[in-house]
């Protein structure tokens, strides 16, 4: 199986230089009359969807999308070599730390959040990886 991941963003160009400059994904192409960027460069292709504020989040909703910081069920971990040098891309491209980058037995995680308020962590694993995990 495969499969894509989707992200709304507010603003296009902005979202495209974040996801590159910030996290390394490259911009494959535009869809969409250039509403959408394909980006490349992990195991799943990364679409960013230009949705704008306050739209509505689904089809007969009153919910509408909010880019300040903002709760999701589903959010992306990239798995990096050095955190602390992915923490600061991030940072620097836009992305937010909530707080301390913490260790345990089986890695390194630095909680996120993009320029649009989706939630992302950062995650350096051990050796072994969540072969540690209790």
């Amino acid at each position: 199986m495969q499969f894509i991941v989707n992200i709304d963003v507010k603003e296009i160009e902005n979202a495209v230089s974040f996801y590159e400059s910030g996290l390394g994904l490259q911009l494959i192409r535009r869809l969409f009359g250039g509403t959408v960027a394909e980006m490349g460069g992990g195991p799943a292709l990364v679409y960013l969807i230009e949705q704008p504020d306050a739209s509505a989040t689904a089809p007969g909703t009153s919910i509408q999308r909010d880019y300040k910081r903002h709760w999701t069920p589903v959010h992306l971990d990239f798995i990096v070599e050095d955190i602390d040098a992915a923490v600061k891309q991030a940072v620097s491209a836009g992305a937010v730390q909530e707080g301390e980058t913490k260790s345990f037995p089986w890695g390194i995680l630095a909680t996120m959040s993009d320029p649009f308020g989706n939630g992302f962590c950062l995650l350096a694993f051990a050796e072994g990886g969540y072969d540690h995990a209790e």
